[in-house]
């Protein structure tokens, strides 16, 4: 995979399904595209086509997975570099961190606490009784 260069950097607007490929929001611009179209991700607070130009400053809520995302274009790229590189592209809300990360904790007491190890044979007895009495 080539790496961005400068000249890929210098540019003075980027159609918003390539940056949010660039940016690893989407894995393909394809998906980034449908996103757009089924109204996921937001311009300044207005739904905006796929072919939009972005330019640094711009306001961009991003809906992916229940995840919702607020964030500011800090950079323009069309080539998809590393992670590292995607990162440096935008500056996430310090409200949106904190809602993602609130979700995430929520998501994780729901699920409540994971096994340790798998079930034995007498354990797995006690489960299918359990299943046949009360199932």
């Amino acid at each position: 995979m080539n790496r961005p260069t400068t000249q890929d950097l210098d540019q003075t607007s980027v159609r918003a399904d390539k940056w949010l490929w660039a940016a690893r929001f989407y894995k393909t611009r394809r998906l980034a595209t449908e996103a757009l179209h089924a109204g996921h991700v937001r311009l300044n607070g207005e739904r905006c086509k796929p072919s939009k130009s972005l330019k640094p400053g711009d306001r961009l809520d991003i809906e992916r997975s229940g995840t919702q995302f607020e964030l500011e274009v800090l950079a323009l790229a069309m080539l998809r570099g590393n992670a590292q590189f995607a990162q440096t592209l935008y500056l996430e809300t310090p409200a949106s961190i904190a809602r993602r990360e609130q979700a995430a904790a929520l998501a994780k007491m729901a699920h409540g606490e994971q096994p340790t190890h798998k079930p034995d044979k007498r354990e797995r007895r006690q489960i299918r009784s359990f299943l046949e009495r009360n199932g």
